[in-house]
């Protein structure tokens, strides 16, 4: 189970608000360990299935060798323009490799929830579609810190 947040209570999104925004959005910023130890960062597409994030990643990038070597991730998914409108959920643990890489669409009924989420979210499908190119890494993460500036508005007046 995820780590509590412990700072930043007042600006921290209850466990719906997160779940919801983590469904809503569309990008996330993943950062992966170098094997000198510098970080990696790219940004992909994912799925929140209420539990894991899902990401979608092409199997023969930077990210998924150094995965293979180092699977200690953190992933930000965030967004606001002016400061009291930002918004973000940071989550952190270790990606696991999930199905066939790459995927062609071999039966893997742990992928079932995940592929039908994605395959909504980003192509208005019922189905996956695969290209035999990216495969599944699932974040089931240790530690989640989120925050929403929007909360340290006081109170409006008409």
């Amino acid at each position: 189970m995820a780590a509590t947040q412990r700072r930043g209570r007042r600006i921290m999104m209850t466990d719906t608000e997160r779940d919801t925004y983590l469904t809503e959005q569309r990008t996330c910023r993943v950062a992966t360990v170098a094997e000198d130890g510098r970080p990696h960062i790219g940004a992909l597409w994912f799925t929140w299935d209420g539990d894991s994030l899902w990401l979608y990643s092409i199997t023969r990038s930077l990210r998924w060798s150094q995965l293979r070597r180092d699977p200690r991730i953190a992933v930000v998914v965030d967004d606001g323009v002016e400061y009291g409108e930002l918004r973000g959920v940071e989550l952190s643990g270790e990606a696991v490799p999930v199905g066939e890489a790459p995927r062609t669409g071999e039966p893997c009924p742990g992928l079932d929830v995940p592929e039908r989420l994605f395959a909504a979210k980003y192509f208005g499908m019922d189905t996956m579609p695969h290209d035999g190119r990216h495969a599944w890494l699932r974040l089931t993460p240790r530690a989640v810190t989120s925050w929403d500036f929007r909360k340290l508005a006081g109170p409006t007046t008409a």
